[in-house]
């Protein structure tokens, strides 16, 4: 009776589940090998959507987008998110409360917050290339020979992207790793400052090592969320100019709705799936082996 009674309350998530990710992603699968529009039936054309998708450079150059967005949405984020979590919990909490603490970290995440529109509009008035702010203050301040069409010129517009991703993105490693630091005994600070041990010091042997599962999810959680980028390339530049900004999920946005080729669509789809899921594991693999590691010492 306990037994059954335990499942019971599985079944809404199974179906959940079911419904919502099991069988979306086997159709999706199914799609994949079928040449569609959306309209006829599909028709089964076997491996010639994946031939194409290898021969294709658009793809292969969204794959290259997409490890711009790894740095911009996951290195840089995560190496200032535990240098500033650090400083708020090490610094900046020690002496000034954790009032304030809290404050500055929560300045960090309101990027998080904004709706992807609201964020894309203010970006987008910062960077206009004619009377945004951007140019406008460069202008004002005697640089206006380094204005320049920032979203619009494919020189800029993947490193415009990538600031902006890092605007958005540093809030959410700070507070997972200021929640972190909270487990943390401040003794253990306060010993290493009387031994004589400096910032760097602490944050290299107590801060990272006492947070490191943290850091793993962190680092997990936004490349996952870097592969699967979508809002702010649809917002800011629609994978433009040319193929500069383009990364697989537009490009398989693209095929779905604009090209009406859903199975090509499928196919871009189903491959990225495929790369989060293998990133996925390698990660936890590599989790798990270096808490394993630890665990021997």
């Amino acid at each position: 009776m306990r037994s059954s009674g335990f499942w019971f309350y599985l079944i809404p998530g199974l179906v959940l589940f079911t419904f919502i990710i099991l069988i979306p992603l086997v159709w999706n699968v199914y799609l994949s090998f079928t040449d569609w529009r959306g309209v006829r039936p599909p028709e089964f054309i076997g491996f010639e959507n994946w031939i194409e998708l290898f021969q294709d450079q658009k793809f292969w150059a969204s794959f290259r987008n997409s490890l711009s967005m790894i740095v911009a949405m996951v290195i840089i984020p995560t190496l200032l998110g535990l240098v500033l979590a650090a400083l708020l919990f090490d610094v900046i909490g020690r002496k000034f409360g954790g009032r304030v603490a809290s404050f500055l970290r929560a300045t960090y995440y309101l990027p998080q917050i904004l709706p992807v529109a609201i964020a894309a509009i203010v970006i987008g008035w910062i960077l206009r290339p004619e009377n945004g702010a951007l140019n406008t203050v460069l202008e004002s301040i005697g640089l206006g020979a380094l204005q320049h069409n920032w979203l619009g010129s494919p020189d800029t517009a993947m490193p415009s992207i990538m600031a902006v991703m890092v605007w958005v993105q540093i809030g959410y490693p700070v507070v997972i790793f200021m929640a972190a630091l909270q487990r943390v005994d401040p003794e253990l600070y306060e010993a290493a400052e009387l031994d004589g041990a400096g910032w760097f010091q602490r944050f290299r042997y107590i801060t990272v090592s006492a947070i490191r599962p943290e850091i793993f999810v962190v680092t997990l959680t936004c490349t996952i969320a870097a592969l699967k980028v979508f809002g702010p390339i649809y917002a800011l530049t629609g994978g433009g100019p040319g193929t500069a900004t383009i990364v697989p999920s537009y490009y398989s946005y693209i095929e779905f709705f604009q090209s009406q080729q859903v199975g090509y669509g499928a196919t871009i789809a189903t491959a990225l799936t495929v790369v989060v899921v293998l990133v996925a594991i390698g990660f936890i693999r590599l989790q798990t082996r270096v808490e394993r590691s630890e665990g021997e010492r």
